[in-house]
């Protein structure tokens, strides 16, 4: 157990994080005495008389959450002199302007303070939408984020992101391995998303809350949709913006028409490189941490935290069970991806000349490139 409190503190995991991943990862449940007194005794400390600067950052979260935003500075102080917190005023000034630049700026102003986005914690909204960028390439992705978190709970490159039946196998399968269905989904209204809709509803069909039934979906713009919308721009920069410029290259070198042989070339080349690295860019994202910011309605965390462990941050999680029967019935209604990455004439194709010719399965972007081309000529050549 030292060895694992050692990392997760050296990772910047705080006494709460570090209580909630022993017991969520590894089945260790231990008291926050028992860990401070094996980091004293590991030599991990992180105050000495002052209280622990994480213990002031939850405290004005929290207050933030309530009518705190509204107060200032000295207020805030007095309040955490109040709960025992020894700080200075100098030192909650800090971490609420931190926290909520944009709250000082409004108090400073005397403006009054704009409804926000918020959720009461985790399976309460999740976003759903489909991502078009790589699409005149072949390559479609649907994704889908929670709101309370920003937790991503799937994120998919096919084919196709215009099949209901498809986008319904994404929904089924995550909504098994989370154990429910969340309080609400929010999509847009293209056709893709009819079958996800009607599985939600009728899930939710008998629930008893206030979000049962007809309520649990929600429909809007995708450009209003902000958490997946944030998310789809967070998701170009780390990934997607590469494979835009390769391909790009690809195309002004001539080597590209869009014709459904190029596409399909494209998704026996890329398809699965594309999918590993949104795996990657997703668990990267999930594992980091995010700034609190009251402001918006967001809490700060890792995401994977925030989507398991919710108490850490004050959330609630609002995940819906689910009778496995029903979902055994919406099964028969989805179409999950192909073992094939493209049509299965010109995979059977491509993989006969690989093997004729001796080309070995790509291992990165730029050997893919180079299969694309070799296969493309060698088609063209022979047609």
């Amino acid at each position: 157990m030292e060895e694992l409190i050692k990392c997760y503190f050296e990772i910047g995991f705080n006494n709460k994080e570090i209580l909630a991943v022993l017991a969520q990862n590894h089945n260790i449940v231990v008291s926050i005495r028992t860990l401070k007194r094996r980091c004293r005794e590991l030599g991990l400390f992180r105050r000495r008389n002052q209280s622990d600067i994480d213990d002031v950052i939850a405290f004005v979260q929290e207050e933030l959450r309530g009518n705190g935003q509204m107060q200032g500075c000295r207020w805030l102080h007095l309040r955490a002199l109040q709960r025992g917190l020894v700080a200075s005023q100098s030192t909650v000034r800090l971490v609420l302007k931190a926290l909520d630049p944009h709250g000082v700026q409004i108090r400073r102003a005397r403006r009054l303070r704009r409804r926000q986005y918020t959720t009461r914690g985790p399976n309460a909204l999740w976003h759903m939408d489909s991502y078009d960028k790589l699409k005149p390439f072949g390559i479609c992705i649907n994704g889908c984020i929670d709101g309370y978190s920003r937790y991503v709970l799937w994120m998919e490159a096919y084919t196709t992101n215009n099949d209901p039946k498809v986008i319904a196998s994404y929904y089924i399968q995550c909504i098994e391995r989370v154990g429910g269905c969340p309080e609400r989904l929010r999509a847009d209204r293209g056709t893709e998303n009819g079958h996800v809709e009607g599985m939600q509803l009728f899930l939710r069909r008998e629930h008893n809350d206030a979000f049962a039934g007809d309520k649990s979906f929600l429909y809007g713009r995708s450009t209003a949709n902000q958490r997946i919308e944030s998310w789809w721009g967070i998701l170009r920069k780390q990934s997607v913006q590469f494979w835009i410029n390769l391909f790009k290259s690809l195309q002004d070198a001539g080597h590209f028409s869009g014709d459904s042989l190029d596409k399909s070339l494209m998704q026996f080349c890329f398809l699965e490189l594309v999918q590993k690295e949104l795996d990657e860019v997703a668990q990267t994202w999930n594992t980091h941490k995010i700034r609190p910011a009251p402001s918006r309605g967001e809490p700060g965390g890792r995401p994977v935290l925030l989507y398991t462990a919710p108490q850490i941050s004050g959330g609630e999680d609002r995940l819906k069970l689910f009778k496995h029967d029903e979902v055994d019935l919406c099964k028969e209604e989805c179409t999950p991806k192909g073992q094939l990455p493209c049509d299965e004439t010109v995979y059977d194709l491509s993989t006969l000349l690989m093997q004729e010719s001796g080309w070995n399965t790509p291992k990165d972007a730029f050997e893919a490139a180079e299969l694309y081309t070799l296969l493309r000529e060698e088609i063209q050549n022979n047609l």
